[in-house]
């Protein structure tokens, strides 16, 4: 088998599901504080978009995602127009599709997080004439930082293993664009087994390496 074209596939993954995760916890945190903190109209159904990339199919997730970015949607048409560029068929929207799909997983943990914080700390800041940040900055999230770990960990494990919604909008360009698992899918297509095997088992072994590496620090840090 081609070492080259493993280890390119690979290196893809780690740096896609890096980048998705730095934009989930980016994103993620703030609305998970946003709809555990707060009141508003709309909430629900914003809570209900948010989630419905975990139970959608990741194709489904993936037309949506080609509707509003792609050469010609709804906000991807502006920016080609603006810029001539579009993420369409680019490891950029690898990342894209990454984090549409595990954004929903670091909300989930880190709004239960902070939903679980003993509200008499938090009251206790405002008491002390801490305003929202400030008690945000200081207690909330550092009490929450559990969920928040853990929402990131299960986020960077669901964009390292992401497929579908990958193959709609990056597509399978070698060399480009073929992930690990677009990869491995591409060998079963054609019949290598014996490839397709090998590739799996580096995937497995490499999967539950981070898994651990991430109890590993959970444990030092808490």
């Amino acid at each position: 088998m081609d070492g080259d074209s493993v280890l390119f596939s690979l290196r893809l993954s780690f740096q896609v599901a890096l980048g998705a995760t730095a934009l989930v916890v980016l994103v993620g945190t703030p609305l998970a504080y946003l709809l555990a903190m707060r009141q508003f109209r709309g909430k629900d159904l914003l809570d209900i978009l948010l989630t419905l990339p975990l139970v959608l199919p990741p194709t489904v997730t993936g037309y949506y995602l080609i509707v509003l970015f792609g050469r010609k949607g709804a906000i991807g048409a502006i920016v080609y127009q603006v810029t001539g560029f579009s993420i369409m068929f680019t490891w950029y929207a690898a990342v894209l599709a990454s984090f549409v799909v595990a954004l929903p997983l670091m909300i989930k943990a880190s709004r239960a997080a902070i939903e679980a914080v003993d509200k008499n700390l938090i009251n206790a800041s405002y008491t002390l004439g801490h305003g929202a940040l400030e008690t945000a900055v200081r207690v909330i999230l550092p009490l929450g930082r559990r969920g928040i770990i853990a929402g990131a960990v299960l986020s960077f494990a669901r964009a390292l293993g992401e497929f579908g919604a990958t193959l709609m909008v990056a597509g399978n360009i070698p060399g480009r664009t073929d992930t690990m698992p677009i990869a491995i899918y591409s060998k079963v297509g054609s019949g290598d087994w014996s490839k397709a095997h090998l590739m799996v088992i580096i995937f497995t072994v490499l999967s539950g390496l981070v898994l651990y590496t991430s109890n590993r620090l959970s444990k030092r840090i808490f």
